[in-house]
This record gives C-alpha cells, structure tokens and sequence, in this order.
C-alpha cells in the first residue's frame, strides 16, 4: 500500500513519538525500522522504503521542514528565473545516502523471506510545484503560472529536477530496491496537452534511466483521468492509478502491454473487514489477472484501523489465490 508506513499503526506512532519526521526519514536504523513494521504486521508481499519525496529538494539546495502541523515549508523557493540558475543537481550518494543505507538494512533484514523492497521518488513536476510555492498547495496556483510564465525556465526546472530524481532513483536500487515507483501527485491539475507536451518528456527519461538498471518503474499519477494515455506512453512498467475509474475501463483505455496497480479509495478502508473484501472483488470484476498489483488508489489514511488495513491485505491476497 501505498503511505503503509505510517500513522495508523501504533508501533510507529510509538517510533515517531522519540524523534521529528525528518530525523526518523535521516536514520537508516529507524527508518529500516518502521518500513518493516507493515510486513510483519499486516503481511504485505512487498516494503516500502520510508522516506519522503521532498528530500531530493533539499538535496538540490532547498532545505525544508516538516512541522507538526500545517505540511512541509521550504526555507526558500524558486519563484522566479534566476533561482532555478542557482538550483543545483543533487547528489544523492552523498546528501540522500541515508535512504540507500535503509534499503540495505531492510533487504538484509528480509533476506529469506521472499519479501522485496522498494524505493520512491517524486515525480519533477510535483517537485516543482513545493520548490516554486514552498509549502502544499490545492492547487499550486502560482506554479502552474510560472511555467506559463517562464515556459523555457520552467523546462529547465524540470529538467534539472527529473536529473537529480534519476539519480536518487538509481541510488536505490544500487542499494537493493527490487522496483521504484515514481509518484505525480499534482499531475491532475494540468491539462492533458500540457501534460504531455511539457512534462511527459522528462518523465520518460526518469523511467527509461532507472530501467536501464533492469528494475521495474511503477508510475502513479493521482487525478490521472485526463492523463492515462500519457502515462501508458511514458514507459513504465506498471501504472497506478487512483479510485476514480474502474480499473477494467483503465485496461480498456491503455491496452495490455502495461501492468496495472490499484485502485481502491482509500476511505473504504473505513467500512467492514467484509464490505472491504466485497470491494476488492468488485475492484477486480472482469480483469484478467495478469499483470495486476492489488494496491490502493492513494495513500493509506492515518485514522484507518489496522485491522481493516489487514483486511484489505488478505482480501488481496485471497483473490490472488
């Protein structure tokens, strides 16, 4: 799942309760710690690294902060031309290494057990959105009018982003990542020309750097509607997609040569350990099953009750069987 580290589950909160999140993201040991929390608790057939998309920013020259509330700040931004000159290219072997060193940790840790690990990274666009606005937006207004604003900067923003992104990516699975997956949160707030004329172009590079490495890319775009056929085009590997259509209409628009992964609503996790099964069944109608991750169609919500997240896990799991 995706977010499957987190707070829904009291052996994290106890772990978060010691330390601010970005000490937890920059401590390989806690870090390893709280990834492996969901394998042995909920039984999920794969680890999610923790750690946060935004730390390839601060590794470009932006340093953020996570306070207890109100989301991540950036202590400055890239509002205008000039910033993004000064922005530099990450180097994630030696400003991010924390996030390769927990990866190690954790394949060793799993070693046996058939269980693999895998690495993230934000997508450029998403990236730009928090470097130019400096905190979370709904809708990233000022953003979006800078690369209107700034076409051929907000190109080389990208670019230089989708470099440092690549080569964090490529960090991990140096370091034991079995796959990545890419995440474009903001993506649903671009138009489906503009996406693919603008931003799909470094998106492919990422992917096409990172398999290069023989890993599979996962590509998730939320509010995706408008842009699966971008995201079929992209080159990944498998497309994960959020609840807002069904996914046997997603194969229908994207074809079969790509694997899906979802989709379903998060807040259904909210219902019974049987509605939640009745759900995955219905998630499922229809589909031929290959080339089908079961996940959910965004992150896991942190007042979810655990035993529904298990729920959710061995509904999956059964279906498969």
């Amino acid at each position: 799942m995706m977010r499957q580290a987190g707070r829904y589950l009291p052996q994290y909160r106890r772990v978060r309760a010691g330390v601010d999140f970005l000490t937890l993201c920059r401590t390989p040991s806690l870090a390893a710690e709280v990834t492996l929390q969901p394998v042995d608790e909920l039984g999920v057939d794969a680890a999610v690294i923790f750690s946060d998309i935004l730390v390839v920013l601060e590794a470009m020259g932006l340093p953020i902060e996570f306070p207890e509330q109100g989301g991540p700040k950036l202590a400055r931004t890239v509002s205008s031309p000039g910033a993004v000159e000064e922005l530099h290219i990450a180097e994630p072997e030696k400003q991010l290494s924390y996030v390769g060193e927990a990866i190690s940790l954790c394949v060793e840790q799993l070693r046996g057990r058939g269980v693999p690990v895998l690495g993230f990274a934000g997508a450029p666009f998403t990236l730009a959105c928090y470097a130019i606005e400096g905190k979370t937006s709904r809708d990233f207004t000022a953003a979006r009018q800078f690369f209107y604003q700034y076409p051929e900067v907000g190109t080389q923003l990208l670019e230089k982003i989708g470099e440092s992104v690549a080569l964090h990516l490529e960090m991990q699975v140096r370091a034991g990542a079995a796959a990545v997956q890419v995440f474009e949160s903001w993506g649903g707030l671009l138009g489906q020309s503009f996406y693919r004329e603008r931003v799909l172009p470094v998106m492919r590079q990422v992917i096409a750097r990172v398999q290069s490495l023989g890993v599979p890319v996962i590509f998730y775009l939320n509010g995706s509607v408008q842009h699966l056929e971008s995201m079929a085009g992209s080159g990944a590997d498998v497309l994960s997609v959020d609840w807002r259509l069904p996914l046997r209409e997603v194969r229908e628009r994207v074809g079969t040569e790509v694997s899906l992964q979802g989709n379903l609503d998060p807040v259904a996790l909210h219902s019974t350990p049987d509605a939640i099964a009745q759900q995955v069944r219905e998630m499922f109608s229809g589909l031929d099953m290959r080339g089908i991750v079961g996940n959910l169609g965004h992150g896991i919500g942190s007042e979810t009750p655990v035993e529904n997240a298990r729920a959710f896990v061995k509904a999956v799991q059964g279906y498969r069987a």
